[in-house]
């Protein structure tokens, strides 16, 4: 599964009756393979901020796909951006369902029966799909890759070929999944620094200035990075 699944999760919930809980979500820019009790859907990669409305008692296993697994599920994974599809895959459905209605190991089984089926499924990948993979990877890995350019250059390709794997294996432009990590990090740094000068960070995230690093942080959060800092800050 390494070069086809990123990780697997697994959320599960129960909602007194009559009420509903807002779930906000931050979810990476890949694609996602979901099986809940009701079906599979394909969750297209993000840009922004999202939310699901949870009531009841529910589940779902969630596989986050690499680039290379994506042409198995859609041949323009840009056209599902910000949204997602059902998808007819009646045995994977079932031999979830079945692992999640079980014993107490059930998240274990779950994921097994989601990989059998994966492997089962998903041909071996081509040395472009690798190579997505391995621009993917750089890209959310080295804080240091801040143009396009850099991403070409590290891989010893071109740019037009970073842009064409991004294209077809992902759904978006390297570019904005430059700028998604970029965010991430923005983030983390405010959570672990509540001092973080956000001149400084911008200009260590290669920002051209802060008002950039706001806006950006605004579109994908939905609150600026000052406004984020004071939500995820104690209080003394």
């Amino acid at each position: 599964m390494a070069a086809l699944v990123r990780w697997f999760w697994i959320p599960e919930w129960q909602i007194a009756p009559g009420r509903v809980s807002r779930q906000y979500l931050i979810a990476f820019p890949a694609s996602n393979l979901v099986v809940g009790p009701d079906g599979v859907e394909l969750s297209g990669p993000s840009t922004r901020r999202s939310h699901r409305d949870l009531s009841g008692t529910g589940w779902a296993v969630g596989a986050l796909l690499r680039p290379a697994a994506v042409p198995a599920f859609t041949a323009a994974p840009a056209e599902l951006k910000d949204t997602a599809q059902p998808v007819d895959l009646p045995d994977l459905q079932k031999w979830v369902t079945e692992a999640m209605t079980g014993p107490a190991d059930r998240h274990r089984l779950a994921v097994d029966a989601f990989a059998d089926w994966l492997a089962g499924v998903v041909p071996a990948p081509s040395p472009e799909a690798l190579l997505a993979n391995a621009m993917a990877e750089l890209i959310d890995a080295d804080p240091a890759v801040l143009r396009v350019e850099d991403v070409a250059a590290r891989l010893h390709v071109s740019t037009r070929t970073v842009q064409r794997l991004a294209r077809r294996y992902v759904g978006l432009p390297p570019l904005t999944m430059i700028r998604r990590r970029r965010l991430q990090e923005a983030a983390q740094q405010l959570r672990d620094d509540p001092g973080t000068s956000l001149a400084e960070l911008a200009a260590q995230l290669g920002y051209a200035d802060q008002a950039h690093l706001s806006s950006d942080f605004s579109t994908i959060l939905g609150l600026t990075p000052s406004a984020y800092r004071s939500a995820v800050t104690p209080e003394s």
